[in-house]
């Protein structure tokens, strides 16, 4: 059977697999009305029709709850990315109207070089200056969501969820640093883990909703967690706190020596490599993709021998 005889036998439509995902998402019927605003019969109906169709049930009864059977678990599942699959051709088919994108989104994870990115911008800017960009900073899982709810047409991220295509874009050193005065500096002596355990750490909130990633050595007894990088070197080079921070990041305070790093005997430093993910590489504007050639071009070559 060729692809147009399957699309036109198909008999149930992108608006009851969307009425589907809707009642198991926002929590029942009732939800799922007021979300897709429609009355509570229709979305009754939507659910009937397309059991009657596919031949098995889709909810069951269990007390006053109705809950998804097995075949309704994998309808469910395969539901979500057949809707995804139809937002990204819309998104696709208005791209190809407008002939270049109207605006580009952007994810990327904060640790990215600050000036590296600026620099992309301003050179993407000085070419298509009527193009909108919306900029995303984010941490950890985050940017992991920005990607699985398709709210960016590409990301940089050190986490790559699984299913989306992803190119190797920069390797970053972390180091362990404080201010000078700091009583870590003081010991005259190298640091053990258990002499950190014993001082306040600066880390960076996760910027996803559920706030559940963590990354690299978290170990000490007292934690300051801020949400903006800014606060966080500012900090350290008040003496408040120790930090790994990206080498790139607090270049400027490690010249001028307003934190040095920690002479720690083993973990003073460590590699994360970050990524450039396409959320849906079949369907990228030349805009986006212009900003991807952009930042491979920015950044010198990952070197993944470190």
């Amino acid at each position: 059977m060729s692809q147009t005889e399957r699309l036109r036998t198909a008999r149930v439509t992108l608006e009851q697999w969307r009425v589907l995902r809707t009642i198991v998402d926002a929590g029942g019927y009732a939800q799922a009305a007021e979300a897709l605003h429609k009355s509570q019969s229709a979305i009754t109906y939507a659910i009937q029709k397309m059991e009657r169709v596919l031949g098995v049930p889709v909810f069951e009864l269990r007390g006053r709850k109705a809950e998804l059977t097995a075949a309704g678990q994998l309808l469910y599942r395969r539901a979500g990315d057949l809707l995804q699959d139809a937002a990204a051709l819309e998104r696709a088919a208005a791209r190809l109207a407008a002939g270049w994108e109207a605006q580009i989104r952007l994810a990327a994870d904060i640790v990215f070089p600050t000036w590296l990115l600026l620099g992309c911008l301003g050179q993407f800017a000085s070419e298509h200056p009527t193009t909108r960009i919306e900029l995303f900073e984010t941490v950890l899982g985050g940017t992991e969501q920005a990607l699985l709810q398709r709210r960016v047409d590409l990301a940089i991220s050190a986490l790559v969820p699984q299913g989306f295509a992803a190119t190797p874009l920069m390797r970053l050193r972390f180091v362990a640093v404080a201010a000078p005065g700091h009583p870590l500096h003081a010991r005259g002596r190298q640091l053990t883990l258990q002499d950190l355990r014993r001082e306040r750490q600066l880390v960076i909130r996760d910027s996803g909703a559920g706030r559940t990633r963590d990354a690299g050595w978290l170990g000490a007894e007292q934690r300051w967690t801020v949400t903006s990088k800014a606060t966080s070197i500012r900090a350290a080079c008040m003496g408040l706190g120790f930090a790994w921070f990206p080498e790139s990041l607090v270049q400027d305070e490690l010249a001028s020596g307003t934190l040095r790093p920690l002479p720690l005997r083993e973990g003073a430093e460590r590699f994360a490599d970050l990524y450039l993910v396409f959320p849906d590489p079949d369907y990228m504007g030349p805009g986006a993709r212009r900003m991807a050639e952009l930042l491979q071009q920015a950044v010198p070559p990952v070197n993944t021998s470190a």
